[in-house]
């Protein structure tokens, strides 16, 4: 475990995928209520999770009584969005904020801690995809310090949608 900045960061084991799936629901709940076309509740299952657990990482973030405000996917390759590339990048994905919950800034704290991690990875880049519908979010990420490098128009999602992403990235300290 890690506390960083208040928020206390753990990396997610098996028992908490269905934790993880009531966080992307909610998230996905709140993002439709503001007309964002963009994740769908019951899009990512158990299933999903454990697969990211294995490839890659999953962190939660809790507050200081132990309640889970946040989390996200850290990956160590995205072909799909990125294709074949040299290891110098951590991609951060599904970066979900408990928003009943969560203390301000929550998001941005977790996108730092998923910063430092890539880091201390010896890696330089921290990369994200953002869905180029929404404006929005894309200057959050902007306000971050990530820079747009490239659009990726044709991803697929699970249900067979096509649409585009902003790929973003953010040089790091190491």
């Amino acid at each position: 475990m890690i506390i960083e900045d208040g928020v206390l960061f753990r990396q997610a084991a098996e028992k908490d995928a269905g934790t993880l799936v009531e966080l992307y629901d909610r998230a996905a709940r709140w993002i439709l209520a503001r007309g964002i076309e963009q994740w769908k509740p019951g899009d990512k299952d158990e299933a999903h999770f454990r697969a990211r657990m294995r490839d890659g990482e999953v962190w939660l973030a809790q507050d200081a009584d132990g309640h889970v405000v946040g989390g996200y996917e850290l990956w160590w390759a995205d072909e799909e969005a990125w294709g074949v590339q040299p290891p110098v990048a951590g991609y951060v994905h599904r970066l979900m904020v408990e928003r009943e919950a969560a203390p301000p800034g929550t998001g941005m704290r977790m996108l730092v801690h998923a910063e430092r991690r890539i880091a201390r990875t010896g890696r330089d880049r921290a990369r994200l995809d953002c869905v180029s519908t929404n404006p929005r979010l894309l200057e959050y990420y902007r306000g971050a310090g990530y820079r747009i490098v490239g659009e990726f128009p044709h991803k697929e999602g699970k249900d067979g949608r096509v649409y585009g992403v902003i790929l973003l990235e953010r040089r790091l300290d190491v």
